[in-house]
This record gives structure tokens, sequence and C-alpha cells, in this order.
């Protein structure tokens, strides 16, 4: 006898994380002002909800959806604002920001480093490396055989067109954007899957894919902070 499709399993993501938390918040909201219990008691220990995304981001990448980059730095700032809100430690986490510039710093670097062996073992059409660094910058393809390549945009903008290159199988792009934004613009014939951490950012894949598509596919992934990476036709 057909029972039907099977339920699909509730997969552990950050966005069902952060729904969760939206609604304990709600919950003690409305117990508060029913005078059943002092809010500011639970909302002082709000980063333990960083923790808790954080722990969504890996189990994410360890089923291989997306990267563990971001959940380990959810789940470092969390651990440190909910020491300093126990008293654990003295220092805020506040104190720490010029770290995002060597963060920044040392991706551009490894980024470079990386995209010189690329040009070095690929066909210059073959692989798109761009760095914009308080700057745009524009670079295209006509690549029969598309292989990827890395973009990092610091403070600035980079500008892809791919409309006229070819994959055959798959491609994969690298990047990172810390206040600045990626634009990629590729052809209807071409698969995307985003593979992003966004924080304090956003992701966005405006492709509309054509029947064929899953023969050609392009996999954008890396990190955005406080910034934007859009792929588009």
């Amino acid at each position: 006898m057909d029972t039907g499709p099977p339920t699909p399993a509730v997969r552990l993501t950050p966005q069902l994380m952060f729904g969760l938390l939206i609604i304990l918040v709600g919950v003690v909201f409305t117990l508060d002002s029913l005078d059943l219990l002092a809010a500011e008691r639970f909302l002082a220990y709000w980063p333990v909800g960083l923790i808790l995304i954080g722990v969504a981001k890996l189990w994410q990448a360890r089923t291989g959806y997306g990267s563990s980059q971001g959940g380990v730095l959810f789940v470092l700032a969390g651990g440190w604002m909910l020491l300093h809100t126990l008293d654990v430690v003295d220092v805020s986490i506040i104190s720490f920001w010029p770290l995002l510039l060597v963060f920044a710093g040392s991706v551009v670097v490894w980024q470079s480093l990386r995209g010189r062996r690329l040009r070095g073992n690929e066909a210059s059409d073959a692989v798109v490396n761009a760095i914009a660094i308080l700057s745009g910058v524009h670079r295209g393809s006509r690549a029969r055989a598309f292989r990827g390549g890395e973009l990092t945009a610091f403070m600035g903008g980079c500008e892809i067109d791919l409309r006229q290159a070819e994959i055959h199988g798959e491609a994969v792009i690298d990047v990172f954007a810390m206040w600045g934004g990626i634009e990629i613009r590729v052809p209807e014939s071409w698969n995307v899957i985003g593979r992003m951490t966004p924080i304090m950012g956003g992701f966005e894949d405006s492709t509309r894919a054509s029947g064929d598509a899953r023969n050609h596919t392009l996999v954008v992934r890396g990190i955005v902070v406080m910034g934007g990476v859009e792929v588009k036709n």
C-alpha cells in the first residue's frame, strides 16, 4: 500500500534557529507584559542566540552546505560576549574591532597568492581574479572552458560579466566582500549554487536557469561581511 512520499527530515539551519529565537523573544516579552516574569533577566543572555546560530552554521557546513568560518565567528563572538555579561572577562569584544582589519587583510593576501597560482596553471581567460579595495573593478570572460576564480571587495566593488563564457561541468568562484559588493552576471544556461556565509550582509541569486542548466554549474562560495553578493543573468 502506498503511504505517500516520505516526510523530509528537518535540517538544523541558521534560518531555523533565528526563527526559533524570535519566537522565544516574543514569548518572553508577552510574559513580561503579563507581569509573569522580568524580561531583562532573560534578555541579558542574548549572546546565547549568537552561539546557537554559530552551532547551526557549523552543523550546516558539516552536512556539505556552506562553509564553517562564519559558524566559528558566531560562536567565538557570542561566547566572548556571554562571558563579558557574566563578568568572567572584563574586556568588551568591541575592543577587538581592529582584528576585523587583520582578518580582511589576511583574506586578501591569501586570495591574491592563490590567484597567482591559478593564473600560472590556467589560461588567463579561463580564470577570473579581481581585488577591489576602495575602488571598482570590471572584468569579463569569453572562455570556452571557464574554471572559476577569486573575487575580493573591501570597501569597493567587483562587476564580473560571464555571459559570453561557457562551463563544462562545474566551476567555482571564491568570494570575500567586506563593506563592499560583488555582482556576477552569468548565462541562463548556468545553474548557480550559493555556499555563502553572510555576516550582517547578504547573498542573492537572481538568476533564471533554463532546462539544461544542470549540466553547467557555477558554485559561488565565501564570506560576505556587512556587504552584498549578487548573481544574475
